[in-house]
């Protein structure tokens, strides 16, 4: 018999998305750290941070979403609080980049090492994703971005996802190239990553509906208004 709602476990959304952004700089930063490249999304900002230094990565990451943030408004054509809020968890999504990339050295460098670490990074990226998409709140810039365009657009969201990751791989690889004399940040991983990673988050998704429900604050105040 399936689950009715009574039957769900009960999360809070607000926790979940502070989880999901811990989850996912972790995740991150740990497949960089293997060697097998860094996600499509991050891609941008960590070739600014290598071609331009003097900014860290977290620094570039949040600079980035704040340009996604300003062109969703500028196509929608208005002030949009809510994605204000959505570049505020960006603003400490990249902050936890910088806190991770700090300690994460620590960390032995052998090759079965860097495989676990690279596993161990595609999970909690498909569980941070997952969560991120159920919470109930304004997500990241960079997972915000494809949803909010797909409906501006009325393209499909899977073809707007997989032309916006193509698009960041393909302005890192340039950037890199041109820049550094070589290919950086990109790796196996990266591919393994764009071409599988949506449907890991499907099926943590799909574990995630079948035994929780995610609430807010603005549920209750709905519930007031109705």
């Amino acid at each position: 018999m399936e689950n009715t709602t009574k039957e769900l476990h009960t999360l809070r959304g607000e926790l979940m998305l502070a989880a999901a952004v811990c989850i996912n700089s972790l995740g991150v930063v740990l497949m960089l750290y293997s060697g097998a490249g860094i996600s499509a999304i991050s891609s941008v900002p960590f070739a600014f941070s290598e071609v331009l230094p003097r900014l860290t990565l977290g620094t570039w990451t949040y600079l980035f979403q704040g340009l996604l943030v300003l062109s969703l408004m500028f196509m929608r054509k208005r002030f949009v609080p809510p994605y204000l809020f959505s570049f505020v968890v960006g603003f400490v999504f990249g902050e936890l980049l910088d806190f991770h990339e700090w300690w994460i050295g620590v960390l032995p460098t052998s090759l079965p090492m860097r495989v676990l670490y690279f596993l161990i990074s595609y999970v909690l990226i498909c569980i941070g994703i997952a969560l991120s998409n159920r919470c109930g709140l304004p997500i990241i810039p960079t997972d915000l971005f494809p949803r909010e365009l797909s409906d501006i657009t009325s393209v499909g969201y899977p073809k707007i996802k997989i032309g916006f990751d193509v698009t960041c791989l393909a302005v890192t690889a340039g950037l890199t190239f041109f820049c550094l004399g070589h290919l950086d940040g990109l790796g196996v991983g990266t591919i393994a990553a764009a071409l599988t990673m949506g449907k890991g988050v499907g099926i943590v998704g799909d574990w995630l509906d079948k035994r929780f429900r995610f609430i807010t604050v603005f549920d209750k105040h709905k519930e007031q208004a109705a």
